[in-house]
């Protein structure tokens, strides 16, 4: 038996385990005493990069997602491998999908894309002084590389065109920077 915050555990359980997410339920008693279960979802920390050239202008994904069933436009993402980084998944992620380099990378905070029932943290970065190299697409990566001006991806954030989290935060800090 364990504190959790105004909760107590009294045993978990794991359902089902992957390399990329776990699935936990725990025999709980609640903050107003009642007893209960809990599940939740442990993904694998990622990162989330915007690529910015000259002029001001973004380099983002557009792939289909499996789990939402659609196209999606967004930063470059992926998993922290267990040997790396959060800023060397961000340089490996940012070669292999758009095949770019950065010279020049800026950690733009941290974020939890998601509280009530998973844990997954995303690291945000800015990568800039960009050239291009050799991508190494996986065998599920379809994507495609899509430029825009910083002032149009945050217009695509406001109308939920662009609907990603981290990669709605990461345009939202890099205007909030800009404007200043």
């Amino acid at each position: 038996m364990r504190r959790h915050g105004p909760w107590v555990i009294h045993r978990s359980e794991q359902m089902y385990a992957d390399p990329w997410i776990e699935v936990q339920r725990d025999q709980v008693t609640r903050p107003d005493n009642q007893p209960g279960t809990y599940a939740t979802v442990a993904l694998k920390s990622g990162v989330c990069v915007i690529a910015l050239g000259p002029d001001r202008q973004v380099h983002l994904t557009s792939e289909f997602h499996y789990a939402v069933g659609r196209v999606t436009l967004e930063g470059v993402s992926g998993g922290i491998e267990d040997n790396e980084t959060a800023e060397g998944a961000a340089q490996r992620e940012l070669a292999e999908e758009l095949g770019l380099q950065a010279a020049r990378w800026t950690h733009l905070g941290q974020v939890d894309p998601f509280t009530a029932a998973i844990r997954s943290t995303v690291d945000l970065f800015l990568a800039q002084d960009l050239t291009e190299c050799q991508r190494d697409l996986e065998g599920t990566e379809l994507i495609e590389r899509v430029t825009m001006p910083l002032d149009e991806a945050i217009e695509l954030c406001r109308r939920s065109e662009i609907s990603h989290a981290p990669t709605c935060v990461a345009l939202l800090r890099l205007a909030l920077d800009f404007s200043n």
